[in-house]
């Protein structure tokens, strides 16, 4: 039986809402965390300054872990990944993916355009960057990560041939 539209997309909202939730938080990690790496917090000093892309690799990491938790547990969990090995390894390969999409922009602007200042940085990593690798990521996490294999999932079920059973001739 097929859901209607109404009801389709009060789910898909939910999810949304869930998902955006969840990465919040994960933003929140992630772009304080990078921040304080590449150039500190009042009296601590930055710990890899001049190294953006590093600092951000090393942020995303962590709260992807924030991130994995929050959508297995909360978001997608009512979906299962067929196996928390297969689950863990494509949610890795989409935020390697995603991670690349957002370091996109800080390359181009620290490197090729030389604007190495915290607001550029932050402006083309964490809104530019992140927002596009948000869009991806959405996509791809219930799409192949936390795929729906709820009642409406299709299910495709071979069915053999109906064989003739010999009639005993007593």
């Amino acid at each position: 039986m097929k859901e209607s539209l109404s009801v389709r997309l009060r789910r898909l909202a939910a999810e949304a809402f869930k998902f955006l939730t969840v990465g919040g938080l994960g933003y929140i990690v992630d772009v304080g965390l990078s921040n304080v790496l590449a150039y500190g917090l009042g009296s601590i000093p930055a710990l890899l300054e001049g190294s953006p892309i590093k600092a951000k690799i090393i942020s995303t990491i962590i709260s992807m872990v924030v991130v994995w938790l929050g959508n297995r547990l909360w978001t997608y969990g009512d979906r299962t990944t067929d196996s928390n090995l297969r689950g863990v390894l494509l949610f890795v390969a989409v935020n390697v993916a995603g991670m690349v999409i957002s370091v996109i922009p800080l390359g181009a602007t620290w490197y090729l355009l030389d604007m190495r200042d915290q607001l550029t940085y932050n402006i083309s990593t964490n809104v530019i960057g992140v927002g596009l690798a948000m869009i991806f990521r959405f996509y791809a996490y219930r799409t192949w990560v936390f795929k729906d294999a709820g009642p409406d999932a299709e299910v495709v079920v071979e069915m053999e041939e109906p064989q003739r059973v010999p009639e005993d001739r007593d």
